[in-house]
Formats: structure tokens, C-alpha cells, sequence
């Protein structure tokens, strides 16, 4: 059974840096695309970055762009989001998610991945 457990979340200042971890169990995803998710309250679930198998390429949403970094060790089936200079709109729910290799689509849209987190809250008071 495919399982994507968070870890990480917390309650933090504006301006602290947080690490969440995603470690995948049940399947290997060393060639999979891996991405984060957020959910505020009462908000729709958006993109908030994703990385592809090798590590390379990654994509970020522009709220987050310069303060955020996704990073994944294969070797440990894990994928990471370092989150630095956190404000206060960053506070939400983080889901982890994982794709099957032949997905096809935009790493930016929840379609592409099949398998996701229970999630992480994130609070980041002023």
C-alpha cells in the first residue's frame, strides 16, 4: 500500500524557516514527479512546487519563488520543501503528492499525481 506520510509542519514567527519532509513507503518513486500542495482555510487547494525524478528541474509558484526550495533523495524515497522568510499567507495545510512516471500534464496542476499525504499544518502568525 502506497503511503505518503509529512512530518515538519509547525507553528512558527514570520520569518522563520521551516523543513517538511514527505517520505513515501510501498513503492519506489525515484522516477516519479513529486510535488507540494497547500490548502488555507476556506481555499481551494493550489500548487505550491514540484520537482522531476532526477531532480533537476523544479517548479515553484510565484507566491513562493525565492523563499521556497523542493529537494528529493531518491535513495530515501524522500522529497523535502525547505520554506524560509514563512509570512503569515503561508499558513495552511501542506499535502505531499506523487505521480505515476507515465503521467502525462503539468506539473503545476493536481491532476498529475496519483498519490497524496494526509498533510502537514503550517501556521505562521505576524
Amino acid at each position: 500500500q502506497v503511503q505518503l506520510l509529512e512530518s515538519g509542519g509547525g507553528l512558527v514567527q514570520a520569518g522563520d524557516s521551516l523543513r517538511l519532509s514527505c517520505a513515501a513507503s510501498g513503492r519506489t518513486f525515484s522516477t516519479s514527479p513529486m510535488g507540494w500542495f497547500r490548502q488555507a482555510p476556506g481555499k481551494e487547494r493550489e500548487f505550491v512546487a514540484a520537482i522531476r525524478w532526477s531532480g533537476g528541474i523544479t517548479y515553484y509558484a510565484d507566491s513562493v519563488k525565492g523563499r521556497f526550495t523542493i529537494s528529493r533523495d531518491n535513495a530515501k524515497n524522500t522529497v523535502y520543501l525547505h520554506m524560509n522568510n514563512l509570512k503569515p499567507e503561508d499558513t495552511a495545510v501542506y499535502y505531499c503528492a506523487a505521480g505515476d512516471t507515465t503521467n502525462s500534464g503539468s506539473y503545476y496542476y493536481s491532476s498529475k499525481y496519483n498519490y497524496w499525504g494526509q498533510g502537514t499544518q503550517v501556521t505562521v502568525s505576524s
